[in-house]
């Protein structure tokens, strides 16, 4: 697969007819799609846990408070006992995967617990699980019709509000999805 096949730096948006309770109205961030397949974090799907109680669950001595009270999201129904960071590009940590020039992704917990004590990143999202595809996995489903894609902005990512994000990534192409027929071709 060409790079410029690769979904990398791009914005899923499931599509009105998706079938999978675990993708319906969300938006996955594909942060990393080669011939092996590809992995992304859902980006609207807060969890009701807030980072106080991933700080508690880790452990976390006396984190700061405003932090404390970032939501934690599904990122996805894979490896959900993992924690996975969004981040901008400021801060390197010991296993940190690139997605873009603005957005990073972080799976150690060097980031956490930076965050912990107020020293994180400016801008990011901690997330519980992930999304993956087998190779080949992901192509088929976007030959299928069942997810838009768009590119991926640091606001989008990180400062479009969740429960307005499968919305506006789907108005960046100028498509209403709400207006969608999840039955679409069958008039």
């Amino acid at each position: 697969m060409g790079f410029d096949s690769s979904l990398t730096n791009q914005l899923l948006i499931a599509m009105p007819g998706m079938a999978d309770p675990n993708f319906s109205t969300t938006v996955t961030l594909i942060c990393e799609h080669n011939d092996e397949g590809a992995l992304g974090i859902i980006i609207n799907r807060p969890l009701t846990l807030k980072l106080a109680g991933l700080f508690e669950q880790l452990a976390v001595e006396d984190p700061d408070a405003v932090v404390a009270q970032d939501p934690v999201l599904s990122g996805g129904p894979i490896g959900t006992e993992r924690g996975f960071v969004l981040h901008g590009p400021q801060w390197q940590y010991e296993n940190t995967l690139p997605v873009s020039d603005d957005i990073q992704l972080t799976l150690s917990r060097d980031i956490i617990d930076a965050m912990a004590i107020g020293e994180g990143p400016d801008k990011s999202l901690v997330a519980l699980g992930y999304a993956g595809w087998e190779a080949g996995q992901l192509e088929d489903e976007m030959l299928a019709n069942s997810w838009l894609s768009v590119p991926a902005t640091p606001a989008l990512v990180f400062d479009t509000p969740f429960d307005e994000r499968w919305d506006s990534a789907a108005r960046t192409l100028g498509i209403d999805i709400a207006q969608m027929s999840s039955d679409a071709g069958h008039a």
